[in-house]
């Protein structure tokens, strides 16, 4: 248990810090209104257009800072507080779902590669956990390192590294999205330079530590079962 908590308490109290970062610097940044006056939803239309890509939809979708965009749908959806929004919180957020979807014209390849592995990491996610739990049981934790048992946790392991490998690859994804949500928007003046920006900046660094955070964890876990695999097998030859 206490080997458990020296791997997860870490990246649990990260991903709980990244998440209030989130919060408290939306909060703060949603009374800062951007320079264009223009909502989340007709940001996100100008920067589609000044960029050149069409045929992406803008939609509503539920939920507090529910933000994405849908590869498959070709599809920037908002939530109710960006997608009506006329702060440079909303304007920073959609701008970056809105990268994605210029990531996605101009088929950058980072972006390529996670949408190819988003099938991989599902499966991994819960199937890996599975197999590594049914080689425990099925050889119990001292003799889990030779025979069936010990091949099954293998097998886990290399399923849920489909995992880890997925939000490596995100990072870049992320950061590039990010980066041009601030290119684009103060360059077009839709934000302005200086305290706009910065409060825009704040929101989009502490996003990205989420993303940060789900990494950190994803391998925080690979490398806790790798080490009970390790301890069954250093068990068995004692």
């Amino acid at each position: 248990m206490l080997v458990y908590l020296l791997f997860m308490v870490p990246p649990m109290l990260l991903a709980l810090w990244a998440q209030a970062r989130v919060k408290s610097s939306f909060a703060m940044a949603h009374g800062v209104r951007a320079a264009s006056g223009l909502s989340g939803a007709e940001t996100a239309a100008m920067v589609l257009e000044a960029s050149g890509v069409s045929g992406v939809r803008i939609e509503e979708s539920h939920g507090f800072l529910s933000d994405h965009y849908d590869p498959r749908h070709r599809v920037v959806r908002l939530s109710p507080q960006v997608y009506h929004g006329r702060s440079v919180a909303a304007a920073g957020i959609a701008a970056h779902e809105v990268g994605h979807a210029i990531q996605h014209a101009q088929h950058y390849l980072p972006l390529k590669l996670r949408n190819g592995v988003v099938p991989l990491a599902g499966i991994g996610s819960n199937a890996g956990i599975m197999l590594i739990f049914v080689g425990m049981l099925l050889g119990g934790v001292a003799g889990a390192a030779a025979g069936m048992p010990f091949w099954i946790m293998i097998a886990g392991i290399g399923l849920f590294s489909t995992v880890v490998l997925f939000q490596l690859i995100n990072l870049p994804v992320e950061f590039d999205a990010s980066a041009r949500a601030r290119r684009l928007l103060v360059n077009a003046g839709l934000v302005a330079e200086g305290q706009q920006a910065a409060a825009m900046n704040r929101v989009l660094s502490a996003a990205a530590m989420t993303y940060v955070a789900a990494t950190v964890g994803a391998i925080a876990t690979l490398l806790y079962y790798v080490f009970v695999i390790m301890s069954a097998q250093n068990s068995s030859r004692n």
